[in-house]
């Protein structure tokens, strides 16, 4: 069986990636060029450009990482931590947990702060983490994935810095989704991945880097631990040396370039708020049929909905049927969520308000398998009656 034909086309509702636009696969399948070549190195400049107009960033360090948006949290910890540097890390969800191991194994001496999954941090909690222990680098997750919570930053980076620390930023999911401001916030390092809100396929991690940032790196007294991350020969590489490192990705730069064109083309503000309107429809049509969000209140992402499996309802049987009925993929509950959580995900191309009305008349068609009660078709009723306001 030839497996590549057989692949179907799906609707990419989970919690990444998301769909990809046909400009962004012709982009791809360009052919390809030496990772030396001039013009793909004119490529890269590109490159750069536009993802400081998405971090909204003046900051020269400023790359696209060659891995998944996990390798950009290596990348960041790896570069800025060395063995024995005291790093506070903010634990709200999965995500948050994976950046304390990443520390740890950078040689971190880590301190946690946590708050219940589905809430987000207030100023004085970590104020008062940080008079407990002082810290050279604090880390938070702007959208945490695994519970839909997004996190205020601009108070907490006022207090990380009035503190002598750096702020590191995981920003997986909300680049190019939601609010994010670099250089206003003060944020130091920051990174994401390209499979999200870009809507580009998985296999770049954006990373970016202030002045202090790299001053830090620039007085390190111990190597990297990680040869292949190490961003004192990477920058080499996107800067005017052009030193070689590694291969780069390159058709997945073509395909990023071509993505972030397209960001830039939207408007950045105006892709905020259609993540936020289409948000609201798939809101208003889930609390129609009695389906509750997990997020904090007034802290709910608009393109990942985490919301509670109702009582009774098989988790796995209803998303098993939207994927093999309706093509449909939304993604399971992790960690202390899992089995209890569907998280829905409204990203980048996918952030569409054909995508939340099929959604909805498809979880209906599910639903209706359960022993739940709803009132049939009050879900798109609702959907609808918020669209038209």
């Amino acid at each position: 069986m030839n497996y590549l034909q057989q692949t179907m086309k799906r609707v990419l509702m989970g919690p990444g990636p998301s769909d990809v636009d046909p400009r962004v696969l012709e982009a791809l399948s360009r052919p390809t060029l030496g990772h030396l070549d001039p013009h793909f190195l004119e490529i890269l400049d590109e490159v750069r450009e536009q993802l400081k107009y998405v971090f909204r960033t003046t900051n020269e360090l400023t790359l696209a990482m060659s891995g998944t948006g996990s390798a950009g949290m290596e990348t960041c910890f790896a570069n800025l931590v060395e063995p024995g540097d005291p790093v506070l890390v903010c634990i709200n969800g999965v995500f948050g947990m994976r950046m304390a191991d990443v520390a740890e194994r950078c040689g971190a001496v880590v301190s946690r702060i946590e708050v219940e999954w589905g809430k987000v941090f207030d100023s004085e909690q970590i104020e008062q983490a940080l008079k407990n222990k002082p810290a050279k680098v604090v880390s938070i997750v702007h959208a945490e994935t695994s519970t839909g919570a997004g996190q205020p930053l601009e108070e907490i980076s006022e207090i990380v810095h009035n503190h002598g620390a750096l702020l590191l930023v995981d920003a997986v999911t909300s680049l190019g989704g939601m609010q994010l401001e670099v250089d206003a916030w003060r944020i130091d390092a920051c990174y994401s991945g390209s499979q999200k809100c870009l809507s580009c396929p998985p296999g770049l991690s954006p990373v970016t880097f202030s002045s202090a940032a790299v001053k830090k790196m620039d007085q390190r007294k111990a190597k990297v631990q990680s040869w292949y991350l190490d961003l004192s020969m990477i920058r080499q590489y996107w800067g005017g040396e052009r030193l070689y490192h590694h291969t780069a990705p390159v058709n997945m730069n073509y395909a990023l370039l071509e993505a972030l064109k397209m960001v830039s083309e939207e408007g950045l503000e105006h892709r905020w708020q259609r993540h936020v309107n289409n948000h609201q429809i798939l809101k208003a049509g889930l609390e129609a049929i009695g389906i509750q969000f997990l997020a904090q209140p007034g802290h709910q992402l608009p393109m990942l909905n985490a919301v509670a499996v109702p009582e009774k309802v098989e988790d796995l049987a209803v998303r098993r049927q939207l994927l093999q009925e309706f093509g449909i993929e939304i993604g399971g509950g992790l960690g202390a969520f899992k089995g209890k959580a569907w998280r829905i995900g409204l990203m980048g191309a996918s952030a569409t308000q054909g995508n939340v009305m099929l959604f909805l008349a498809a979880l209906e068609k599910c639903l209706a398998a359960q022993p739940y009660r709803f009132e049939k078709g009050a879900a798109l009723a609702a959907a609808i009656a918020k669209a038209e306001n």
